[in-house]
């Protein structure tokens, strides 16, 4: 018998029958940080190959935090930065905060509700809108010609400071260090760009190359420090790095590695796959990573299971994938119109394809339906269904599991 943890207090308790080969979770590995902040803190202190704040910065310095979507204990590690930088000789005057429009739209967390109240009021939080022209500044041509555009506090900082979260570098969506700077904070139109289709395949030229254009950007901006996070089970953390890009990049895959890989010896009928933590890790981007993950673990013609909270409206995308009656051919109009949830529709179209598809979340049944999925209402249907297979896998924290294939 296992607990299975997912969403923020759920779980499932998964009990195999007599004959079931079962996979346990064995990852993350290591024990989640007892205070972020602290860590980052202490990261910020001692930057790895690179100089402590006080000497990299002068009192007068616009200094902008690009602050990544679902970053875990943003605002413990946020204030932590915030501190550091204020330690050092900035004035809060000259810090901002840069949120994407998503996280505002959907009231997460105020970033800075840690940080001292002496400072909190002097410090800008501002709100990305891709289709926001003044918000936008020309930064540089592309190689193709097309405008380099930038959200203009990043394009007049005297530092551009990324906070991102690490993830596997196969993760669709995901471009490396420096895209908690670019696209996230570019425009409209490049960020449909980057939700092209032909990105999912993780060891591609188009996957490479877009990769490559979010690290000359950052270069251009002159983003030299980061800091980033590795993630923990249940929306925590691990570990906080902090320090020049290419140091933290490879410091960081390493314990990525350490703590997320897991081997996929054999392929199971039935896997389970949970995304535990709070509302900023239950999102349709979260669902397709995991999907994808859970694809390497399931035998073909096997059962997928995905276990969340999820209970954001699909978005058109997934709606499209709803609507039509060949699954091909919607994807072939997602693939031309790159709404905001192109790649997680791609994923659930893969996976579909491939195996039958169970979700536990809190969406409405029909919704779940009409995406060719079948939903379970209860977590006690999610432990019948397991007792069904000869064997199963259970995967948590799915969406962060870097498969490495024997």
């Amino acid at each position: 018998m296992t607990v299975l943890r997912y969403g923020i207090n759920s779980s499932v308790v998964i009990e195999s029958a007599e004959a079931t080969g079962r996979h346990e979770p064995d990852v993350p590995r290591d024990t989640p940080l007892a205070d972020p902040g602290e860590a980052a803190s202490a990261a910020l202190n001692e930057p790895l190959d690179y100089p402590p704040l006080a000497k990299s910065t002068t009192p007068g310095d616009r200094v902008v935090l690009a602050l990544d979507r679902g970053v875990p204990k943003a605002a413990e590690v946020a204030a932590a930065v915030v501190h550091a930088l204020v330690r050092s000789g900035i004035g809060a005057d000259g810090i901002a905060v840069l949120l994407n429009r998503t996280d505002g739209d959907a009231k997460t967390e105020d970033p800075c509700r840690l940080v001292n109240s002496d400072h909190r009021n002097r410090i800008r939080v501002l709100t990305h809108d891709p289709a926001d022209r003044k918000q936008l500044a020309y930064l540089a041509a592309g190689e193709s010609g097309e405008a380099i555009l930038v959200n203009r506090a990043l394009h007049e900082a005297d530092i551009v400071l990324p906070i991102g979260c690490l993830h596997d570098d196969r993760a669709a969506g995901y471009y490396g260090i420096h895209g908690a700077v670019y696209p996230t904070f570019s425009d409209t139109k490049t960020i449909q760009r980057f939700r092209g289709l032909g990105s999912l395949d993780a060891s591609g030229d188009r996957k490479r190359e877009l990769t490559d254009q979010v690290d000359h950007v950052a270069w251009l901006l002159g983003v030299n420090l980061t800091i980033q996070v590795i993630p923990g089970g249940g929306g925590r953390i691990m570990h906080v790095l902090a320090g020049q890009s290419d140091s933290v990049r490879r410091r960081g895959r390493e314990l990525y590695d350490a703590v997320w890989s897991r081997t996929v010896s054999r392929q199971a009928g039935l896997v389970v796959a949970a995304i535990e933590g709070p509302a900023i890790q239950q999102t349709w981007e979260n669902l397709g990573r995991a999907l994808q993950v859970a694809g390497s673990f399931v035998e073909d013609g096997g059962a997928i299971a995905v276990c969340c909270d999820l209970s954001a409206r699909p978005g058109p995308a997934m709606r499209r994938l709803a609507s039509e009656s060949s699954r091909a051919e919607s994807m072939r109009h997602v693939g031309r119109h790159r709404p905001v949830d192109a790649l997680p529709a791609a994923q659930l179209a893969h996976a579909l394809d491939r195996n039958k598809v169970y979700l536990l979340s809190r969406l409405d049944p029909s919704t779940v339906e009409d995406l060719n999925m079948v939903p379970l209402e209860k977590p006690k249907e999610l432990s019948r269904l397991a007792r069904q297979y000869s064997s199963c896998t259970l995967l948590s924290n799915a969406q962060y599991i870097m498969p490495v294939v024997e």
